[in-house]
């Protein structure tokens, strides 16, 4: 095993290569990591070392700190350890804004690909984790959709969660997506944020900050939150808010999380939205049926064929956009419709809202709005646009902003389980002798006797595009309007007075 001087000479030089390091910072950030490993003396070979990836660098200096007992060797300790190790490495935040600036005066893609490009560099974004999802696309009746196992959070060691259970909790920051995150130490009970540098950005004159999600589940999977922690509200603001993203940056799509429960985001106490780089599966849908708006002559509007109920609406005026959609979203907020089971509220809890995303399409503005509702009942007491009970063996997750775009982003535990239930198939074996294949026995049996000749050269995509016709359907349960004659007769009534 090389010496930490060794590996301290191999991070200084990986820093210097990805640009995380100047030359003339070498000395200061040599001092500060052994001033980190308790070390007095830099003795590095003198030959330079072979390149190595960043995360097997940190792997061996986390070695040398938990055999010298500097930290505990468990899965949260030594999160926060390497995430301090990379700190040290990571420039202030004036440097990072000052080299975005630069790049958007040049191009807002350049800009965010050097951004990108450094919250991969500096291990905010951990790629050797993101590497390990299992990510294909299959084709429904919707187009091409794609799936993610998301594999890239690590699992908690138990010696952490027991510790995690007498730890003190901090109010601060007071939440993941806080700007006082920007630099923070963490502990046990909130990730370390040393290398973590964010890019203050301004929407209609409201100050927000633009960062990558730390697990990125598509390209340059971005989050565009408020300066003050004050919670998500979707409103004529909002719209306003994601068409002047887009504008500034048109490369990118943006939306929000609806704002209730259920439909709505795990994090509903900060206001953000979120976007990216990537060519959403909704993207490619086409209109089913187009409409006038009577007060918004400058906007195209239509309903998509897409399994949640969506209105796009396209303009080449942001402010047309944004007060069309704003009209339909209060139309919205106080529509009831008793033969299509759609209640405005009950017992004075509100229970529609819109799942907003915008882009550009050329010059043109866009704006989908997605219509949502989040009523439970006896039968279905997650709700009853939400995934029912029968899909639950593979999703039985919110669907939220990414799912609605037509992304499924699927458990982690789906992929031992896939791997059991392929060779349980090839095998013959009983889908009910194990737990992990007995909730998915009744699914399989049926798909089963669709396919001639499944073997082991087939059985991995078979499974794949099985489990996208079950995403497919847990989509079509969180849509208001069902995709028969009767759903899209009372679509029709809702539309018909946006169109008055």
């Amino acid at each position: 095993m090389s010496t930490i001087s060794d590996l301290i000479k191999e991070l200084v030089i990986y820093g210097e290569n990805v640009g995380l390091v100047d030359k003339d910072d070498e000395v200061y950030v040599i001092n500060r990591l052994l001033e980190l490993f308790k070390e007095d003396d830099y003795t590095p070979s003198e030959e330079n070392p072979s390149p190595r990836e960043l995360h097997i660098i940190l792997e061996d200096m986390l070695a040398f700190a938990v055999d010298k007992e500097l930290v505990k060797d468990t899965i949260a300790n030594k999160d926060i350890f390497d995430t301090k190790i990379m700190g040290m490495l990571t420039p202030p935040p004036s440097y990072v804004r000052k080299k975005f600036n630069e790049k958007y005066a040049l191009s807002p893609k350049e800009a965010t690909e050097f951004y990108y490009h450094f919250s991969r560099a500096t291990n905010y974004i951990r790629d050797d984790r993101i590497a390990k999802d299992e990510k294909w696309s299959s084709k429904t009746e919707f187009g091409t959709i794609d799936l993610t196992i998301n594999l890239s959070k690590p699992e908690k060691d138990p010696k952490d969660i027991a510790a995690q259970g007498v730890a003190k909790k901090s109010g601060y920051p007071a939440c993941l997506l806080c700007r006082e995150n920007e630099g923070y130490a963490g502990h046990l009970t909130h990730p370390a944020r040393n290398n973590h540098r964010i890019i203050p950005i301004s929407l209609c004159g409201e100050a927000y900050n633009l960062q990558y999600s730390p697990y990125v589940y598509y390209n340059e999977h971005c989050i565009i939150f408020n300066d003050k922690h004050t919670p998500m509200k979707i409103d004529r603001d909002a719209f306003a808010k994601l068409i002047d993203f887009v504008r500034q940056f048109p490369h990118y799509t943006a939306g929000s999380n609806a704002d209730l429960p259920i439909v709505g985001g795990s994090i509903l106490s900060h206001d953000h939205f979120q976007g990216g780089g990537y060519e959403f599966p909704m993207v490619r849908a086409s209109y089913e049926r187009e409409f006038e708006l009577k007060d918004y002559p400058n906007v195209h509007a239509g309903v998509i064929k897409w399994p949640l109920s969506t209105i796009r609406l396209q303009s080449n005026s942001a402010k047309d956009i944004v007060d069309a959609g704003d009209q339909i979203l209060n139309l919205w907020r106080s529509y009831t419709d008793e033969d299509a089971f759609i209640y405005a509220e009950t017992d004075g809890t509100p229970h529609n809202t819109i799942t907003p995303i915008a882009r550009m399409r050329g010059d043109l503005f866009e704006l989908d709005l997605v219509l949502r509702n989040n009523i439970t009942t006896d039968e279905f007491p997650s709700g009853v646009y939400h995934p029912h009970q029968h899909y639950h063996h593979i999703k039985r997750e919110n669907i939220g902003l990414i799912e609605v775009m037509g992304l499924a982003v699927l458990p982690a535990r789906l992929k031992k389980e896939m791997a059991l239930l392929e060779d349980a198939i090839l095998n013959g074996k009983d889908l009910s002798a194990m737990p992990e294949t007995e909730s998915h026995k009744a699914w399989a049996e049926e798909w089963i006797k669709k396919y001639d000749d499944i073997n082991k050269d087939n059985i991995h995509k078979i499974v794949q595009d099985e489990i996208a016709d079950v995403f497919s359907h847990v989509l079509e349960d969180a849509g208001v309007y069902k995709r028969d004659e009767e759903g899209i007769a009372a679509f029709m009534r809702f539309t018909d007075l946006v169109t008055k």
